[in-house]
């Protein structure tokens, strides 16, 4: 198990606290600390979805091949295996299915992770948040396909080892 702030704690805080707690409940708490591998990969994801949503609302070629990506897994694995939402609105479920919707990356209602979510045109005020694995499979398109500014940045990484 990972260090955690209960393992710097004093000897006697620490009975103190597993005598309050049953051993589930405090198993729990010591694994809600993150270690710094866990931070790092947070911060990773959280970089590369900060960059996912700038190219989002400022290329319009990205924006429309993530949402052709989109509309194709919608109609080949169906909404609701796509989407992470119990119940979605027939009106935004038909909007989706018909491809009357834009991507963009924003919360998860429950798990308030960011991640991309399907917004419907129209007048459906929603966000339906894709499953992680859809969300993460065009997270990584868009790091393969190289942005411009990833680009811009790969540019002066090299200009650097020339010198």
């Amino acid at each position: 198990m990972s260090d955690s702030f209960l393992d710097n704690l004093p000897s006697t805080e620490r009975r103190k606290l597993k005598k309050m707690m049953s051993p589930e409940a405090y198993e729990r708490l010591r694994e809600k600390v993150k270690g710094p591998e866990d931070l790092a990969k947070e911060l990773k994801r959280g970089e590369q979805l900060a960059e996912l949503s700038f190219e989002l609302q400022t290329d319009e070629k990205l924006r429309e091949r993530l949402k052709g990506q989109a509309d194709k897994d919608f109609r080949e694995y169906g909404v609701e295996r796509v989407v992470d939402a119990q119940s979605i609105s027939p009106e935004s479920k038909k909007a989706l299915e018909q491809g009357k919707f834009l991507l963009a990356v924003s919360s998860h209602p429950l798990t308030h992770d960011d991640q991309l979510v399907a917004v419907p045109e129209g007048n459906v005020h929603e966000k339906i948040p894709l499953k992680m694995s859809f969300s993460d499979r065009y997270v990584a398109q868009f790091l393969q396909s190289a942005s411009p500014t990833v680009k811009l940045q790969d540019l002066s990484k090299r200009t650097d080892r020339k010198r």
